[in-house]
């Protein structure tokens, strides 16, 4: 680990996490922390343990042996989640009929927030400033299901951001988006993470995800194959095999 992330805040700490499905163990003794102000890729292939990792982090499935801690708290006794922003690769999934606008599912994101009745000032605030942060303010009227995919995952990640989060973790984020759109994207995600210091973590198999933006990389195929910046990652056998395995990691970072 370089000298800058050993002094910054460990926000998530992820130790000796085993987990099986009941057919063997689809994660084996992972450990490896997230710092605050990361711009983490989790990538590997299928089937290698991702989606299971980003689900015992939220507390959705327990491991059998190890633990995560988040913000110095076990997952079991922490109670603060608003701080960590969830964006399922699903929740593009989108009915174009379903009858809500932009506002609407980023005011759902407010806990105090009685989003089909009048809201207060301050509400109205956080929703502006959130669809600002990701270039959707001229949206705000739209129906949600009428907007591309793209759209809508930067609608999402408004409702998260609504709640002033910490960190920001993304599903398979650029699932069905084009080339150019997952540029824009991206260059979304670098300003929440450099100006606003929001953590961002993404999980993901796809081509081209290894960018100029990801700062860090943990690769998993059920253990920790690797943990560290970017351009190690890049000049690592570990990329090496992945790229002669037909992954096609792409890296573009310049």
């Amino acid at each position: 680990m370089d000298s800058v992330a050993a002094e910054r805040e460990i926000l998530i700490a992820i130790q000796n996490v085993t987990y099986s499905y009941g057919y063997g163990d689809v994660l084996k003794d992972i450990s490896f922390p997230i710092n605050q102000e990361d711009f983490l890729a989790i990538i590997g292939p299928n089937g290698s343990g991702k989606t299971t990792l980003l689900k015992i982090i939220l507390g959705l499935l327990k491991p059998r042996l190890g633990k995560v801690k988040i913000m110095g708290k076990t997952v079991e006794e922490f109670a603060d989640w608003k701080k960590i922003g969830y964006i399922p690769q699903q929740a593009t999934h989108i009915d174009s009929l379903f009858p809500v606008s932009v506002k609407e599912v980023v005011a759902m994101g407010i806990p105090s927030s009685r989003w089909f009745l009048r809201r207060t000032r301050e509400e109205e605030g956080r929703i502006s400033r959130s669809l600002q942060q990701v270039g959707m303010e001229k949206y705000n009227n739209r129906r949600i299901g009428n907007l591309s995919a793209g759209q809508q995952q930067r609608v999402f990640i408004a409702r998260a951001l609504a709640n002033h989060p910490k960190i920001l973790m993304l599903d398979e984020p650029t699932t069905g988006v084009d080339a150019q759109t997952q540029g824009h994207f991206f260059e979304m995600l670098h300003r929440l993470n450099r100006e606003e210091g929001i953590t961002i973590v993404l999980i993901t198999h796809e081509v081209g995800i290894i960018n100029k933006h990801v700062a860090q990389v943990a690769c998993l195929n059920q253990t920790l194959v690797y943990h560290g910046s970017h351009d190690e990652f890049c000049r690592s056998d570990e990329f090496k095999r992945m790229l002669a395995d037909g992954h096609h990691l792409v890296s573009h970072h310049h």
